[in-house]
């Protein structure tokens, strides 16, 4: 929907991460434009920032930043490398000309409750979308929402009235305004789409913003249990709390150290086998097949892969209790060095 109201499509490019779900990418060729995939820095889910100075052209439109497991990118870096490529970039539409310069969208789905130097998500990049689907932290059972930064060369109510227009079958009045007495009269001023929120669904949210921040400490809590179980392993997590960022612990993304992509299969089966159900986030687009058929190549996104190859995500959610995550903590390291200790002896 952001790319619509900003009238990206054909002849345009967007750079996205080649680590991330498909979701960051497949909008992009919904609307028409052709996807740049960068590969990500060492260790680190976080797009190469050099190269992807390199990726930019005269097409690109718009950079989409993922906000991994709820930690947020480094968006000085990034308005950086935006900046120093302005003189490159050609408006096509009027929001384009309010910013005259790349537009950053960023993917915040895992990230709502996060914080870059203080400043929450959905207020740093120039637009932010959230996704509210029933496994994230804060759900309204499905759908979610966009945000966009503070900007003088915006006019927020124009904003608003574009996506409310696109999300209701392009009509000028939601059902509300017009059901107000004398109000029937209304226009479609463009065949649109039918996404917008229901009333039930929002009062879901409604309900969840109150318990949120109880919910966000609590998966603090299981977070920094598993970070103090696994200091001086094998298994390395990401980090959740830094200098700049904290995180909104959507998920707990770990990478066991010397382990093969077999290895790295093995002990998950091994995990299911004692009740652990662990996860891969994500495998890298270039693996897909609907991205092999654009013409993307998994060997030139070689830190991407090596980020996937060992990667585990363990369970993390506001139900499990102390003893639970200690149960996990110990099965996994029981169970990777068992597994990487067989390998050896093959």
């Amino acid at each position: 929907m952001i790319l619509r109201v900003l009238e990206v499509g054909p002849g345009d490019e967007v750079i996205v991460p080649a680590m991330t779900y498909t979701a960051s990418c497949s909008v992009i060729t919904h609307v028409g434009a052709t996807p740049v995939m960068v590969d990500i820095q060492a260790d680190t889910f976080e797009m190469d920032y050099d190269l992807l100075e390199q990726a930019i052209t005269e097409k690109t439109k718009v950079i989409i930043p993922v906000e991994l497991a709820g930690i947020v990118c480094d968006y000085d870096r990034l308005f950086q490398v935006v900046e120093k490529k302005r003189d490159l970039f050609a408006a096509s539409s009027k929001w384009q000309q309010a910013f005259n310069r790349i537009v950053i969208v960023s993917d915040s789905a895992h990230a709502l409750g996060s914080t870059y130097k203080g400043q929450p998500a959905g207020s740093i990049a120039d637009f932010t979308s959230f996704s509210f689907h029933a496994v994230k932290n804060f759900t309204t059972a499905e759908g979610g929402s966009a945000t966009w930064k503070a900007n003088p060369a915006i006019d927020d109510e124009e904003m608003y009235k574009e996506f409310q227009i696109l999300s209701l079958h392009g009509q000028t009045k939601d059902a509300l305004a017009k059901m107000q007495l004398g109000s029937w009269e209304y226009d479609i001023v463009t065949p649109a789409y039918k996404c917008n929120m229901t009333d039930i669904m929002a009062s879901l949210g409604l309900v969840q913003l109150d318990r949120y921040p109880s919910l966000l400490d609590r998966r603090k809590e299981i977070v920094d249990r598993y970070d103090r179980g696994f200091a001086g392993s094998r298994i390395h997590p990401l980090a959740h709390k830094t200098e700049t960022v904290e995180s909104s612990r959507h998920l707990y993304i770990t990478h066991v150290e010397g382990a093969s992509l077999e290895e790295r299969n093995l002990i998950i089966q091994e995990l299911a086998k004692a009740g652990i159900a662990s996860n891969v986030h994500y495998k890298p687009l270039p693996l897909l097949t609907a991205y092999k058929n654009l013409g993307f190549d998994m060997a030139n996104y070689p830190k991407a892969y090596a980020f996937f190859e060992n990667e585990i995500t363990l369970p993390l959610h506001t139900k499990l209790s102390d003893e639970e995550v200690d149960y996990i903590i110990e099965t996994f390291k029981t169970v990777s060095e068992k597994v990487l200790a067989s390998s050896k002896k093959l």
